[in-house]
């Protein structure tokens, strides 16, 4: 995409999108929130699709990427994800506070480019092995979701995502559905929070995304064991509403699960110090890099891990 063209399409989309009564609620709401670990007010998320058989190479790239940008100021930071359901792809989740701090950075990006040509290379290399990509930009939505502010993304080693398509004019009925889920959520107290965006762009039908960060996966064992509680708080009759909004209102619904990459992400200080140990490692001593040969076992906090990698849309674009 062309990195001009994405700029005149987010101030557009500023002019409709920002002076409306939700958004304004969501920016008074964002205060309440630690802007450096919880939920950002605005998201761009990106699937890419990479080329059979050049996962490896664009790992490399993109953990040389991170790193660079670790060394440097950049405008704006990533996490990138690493599909473990679905569909084998990369997904970026890219925090914003506002669509005016997105339109910065776009500009920022040609700045750092033309001052690391380098850095221009490698995302050249990267845009080269893509299959596809899909950029969805997304607002908060405060009267939504469960215990949002309880979420600490710096503690989420793992991403529970659902994508709903909807028919037109039916977002009410979502709206409904994600609150009856709220309170069936809150008559158990479970401890899972999760948080749902607005689609403004990027989806071809109106759009919503939830996302369920969790720093272990043991947090699914505990939802699969607490589905018949909260079929009891929900009660028949909003079960069978439930069911109804769901055939006559979405189009599809896709849940699946991501693995956070921290060694592909680019976080503030700040929001490293919440899991220093997963966000900023200790570097493996040069006897411990024997593992990647199988003669030594490694260290029980270090992951040797490396799912494949992922992009933010704003620091890949074509210059």
């Amino acid at each position: 995409m062309n990195a001009f063209r994405a700029v005149a399409a987010i101030v557009l989309l500023s002019l409709v999108c920002v002076s409306n009564a939700s958004g304004q609620e969501n920016k008074a709401v964002n205060s309440a929130l630690n802007s450096a670990v919880g939920p950002p007010y605005l998201l761009a998320l990106v699937h890419q699709e990479i080329q059979y058989g050049k996962a490896t190479a664009r790992q490399k790239l993109e953990i040389a990427t991170a790193r660079a940008c670790n060394r440097i100021d950049v405008p704006n930071s990533w996490i990138a994800l690493q599909s473990l359901t679905g569909p084998r792809e990369a997904l970026s989740f890219d925090p914003f506070d506002s669509f005016e701090q997105m339109e910065q950075s776009v500009a920022g990006w040609t700045q750092v480019y033309a001052a690391h040509p380098d850095l221009a290379r490698m995302h050249e290399e990267i845009d080269s092995l893509l299959a596809s990509e899909n950029t969805i930009i997304a607002v908060r939505r405060d009267d939504l979701g469960y215990r949002v502010d309880h979420i600490d993304l710096s503690e989420a080693h793992f991403m529970r995502v659902v994508e709903v398509h909807l028919l037109p004019g039916h977002e009410s009925d979502f709206v409904e559905a994600s609150r009856i889920l709220s309170d069936a959520y809150e008559k158990i107290r479970t401890d899972a929070p999760w948080v749902v965006y607005q689609v403004k762009m990027g989806m071809q039908s109106q759009g919503f995304l939830v996302f369920m960060p969790m720093p272990a996966l043991t947090e699914n064992d505990d939802l699969l064991s607490s589905e018949e509680d909260l079929l009891k708080a929900e009660g028949d009759e909003a079960v069978q509403r439930l069911q109804q909004i769901a055939r006559e209102a979405y189009i599809s619904t896709t849940s699946n699960l991501y693995a956070v990459s921290a060694e592909m992400s680019h976080v503030s200080k700040e929001f490293a110090a919440g899991d220093p140990a997963f966000w900023t490692p200790k570097p493996v001593p040069a006897v411990d890099r024997e593992v990647a040969k199988g003669t030594v076992v490694p260290d029980a906090g270090q992951s040797t891990t490396k799912p494949p990698a992922s992009k933010i849309p704003t620091r890949t674009q074509n210059q």
